[in-house]
């Protein structure tokens, strides 16, 4: 059978849209389609064949502060990245998360050549909050790949097509139990001894929120802690944890492109007994390794006020929402309180987990683990669009 012949233009602009950019183009390949690929992506799509346009990180910025300094060049990019699709030939939009870019991109596609198909990759989460982004998003896209199974219905009200094609999360490697005590070994921690997962976030604002509450609902805890965290955040997480009794053991990479690092993190995940964790998709992670967690979040003053009247769940655990359970317990905003956190911290530990256990098998059987692999589905999704 021939290949069939496709020609797609696809824009990521952070480091988990260039894995879920390769992971599709894998898959098309997997589905039988002989793909011509260009855009703007990162090295894991640069290993599937992919040429940038320009290099993908000018477009990881975040926050106002951060955005409005490169407005005018962020600009200058949505232009010239349009009208590259529009110049290529492509049959296909194909953008992957990083909304704030890739919406204005195909609002400028569309305004020019309306007949083009617009896939986007990631739903908005517009199930939490802010559910008039999914009608605004409906005027320039055309079909959904979700990463989650509830997001479909949300995605379809709006006007567009949409399909669960799973999480990246059920393809990730998960430790081994000689890997678990090669790095309780490593690191002098007994097989005995408690272990607590320590997760402030992985942004400086995070960490020197979190880490005072934290520190506080640690102390004196009768195990030891783990902080995994990135190269650029050690000095802070050191200066912020020095207080700390038990003190933590930092685990970061050493330098950006450490190979063994994922490898060690994920023993950490393994290895823990309860993960104490910044809210945010690491939930996922905790799940896949099995580590029964405490998520604990708090912001600024003017962000609770907001938050507080536009959230549409009463939940913002992934775990808790997939599995259609409360069994990982929250303590946000006003909440998030040491004595509280340290409280379920203890329980956890005496062995208060199994709910939690059954909610993760739930939540990774939803996510599409033991099926097709999320690149293969998303592909799919993408051909039976383009044969339409």
């Amino acid at each position: 059978m021939t290949p069939r012949p496709v020609t797609l233009f696809l824009v990521a602009g952070e480091p988990s849209g260039d894995r879920l950019g390769a992971a599709l183009l894998r898959g098309l390949g997997e589905a039988g389609a002989d793909v011509t690929a260009s855009g703007v992506g990162g090295p894991a799509m640069a290993a599937e064949g992919l040429a940038s346009l320009f290099p993908y990180d000018e477009l990881a910025v975040m926050g106002i502060a951060e955005v409005l300094p490169k407005y005018r060049a962020l600009k200058r990019r949505i232009a010239q990245t349009a009208q590259a699709f529009l110049d290529s030939g492509a049959e296909a939009l194909v953008t992957i998360d990083s909304p704030d870019f890739c919406l204005r991109v195909a609002k400028i596609v569309k305004a020019a050549r309306p007949e083009t198909i617009t896939i986007h990759y990631v739903a908005p989460s517009v199930w939490a909050w802010r559910p008039k982004r999914a009608t605004k998003m409906a005027r320039v896209v055309d079909h959904v790949l979700a990463l989650l199974p509830f997001e479909p219905p949300y995605m379809e009200a709006a006007g567009m097509s949409c399909d669960f094609v799973g999480h990246p999360v059920v393809t990730e490697p998960v430790a081994t139990a000689p890997d678990v005590t090669a790095f309780r070994d490593e690191n002098g921690i007994g097989a005995a001894e408690k272990l607590v997962l320590v997760l402030p976030g992985s942004r400086r604002s995070e960490v020197t929120r979190l880490a005072p509450i934290f520190g506080a609902a640690l102390s004196g805890i009768d195990a030891r802690l783990v902080l995994p965290t990135l190269p650029h955040l050690v000095a802070e997480v050191e200066a912020v944890t020095r207080g700390w009794s038990p003190r933590p053991i930092i685990l970061a990479p050493e330098g950006d492109a450490d190979p063994s690092f994922a490898a060690k993190k994920r023993a950490a995940f393994a290895a823990a007994d309860v993960a104490l964790a910044a809210s945010g998709t690491v939930s996922l992670e905790l799940a896949a390794a099995t580590t029964p967690m405490v998520i604990a979040y708090d912001m600024n003053w003017l962000t609770r006020f907001i938050v507080k009247r536009a959230i549409q769940v009463d939940t913002v655990t992934l775990v808790n929402l997939v599995s259609e359970t409360r069994a990982v317990p929250e303590f946000l905003a006003e909440k998030c309180r040491p004595d509280a956190i340290r409280e379920t911290l203890d329980r956890i530990l005496a062995g208060d987990g199994a709910d939690q256990l059954a909610a993760m098998k739930t939540t990774m059987d939803r996510l599409g683990r033991g099926g097709p692999p999320p690149g293969l589905r998303a592909a799919q999704s993408v051909l039976r669009v383009l044969s339409r």
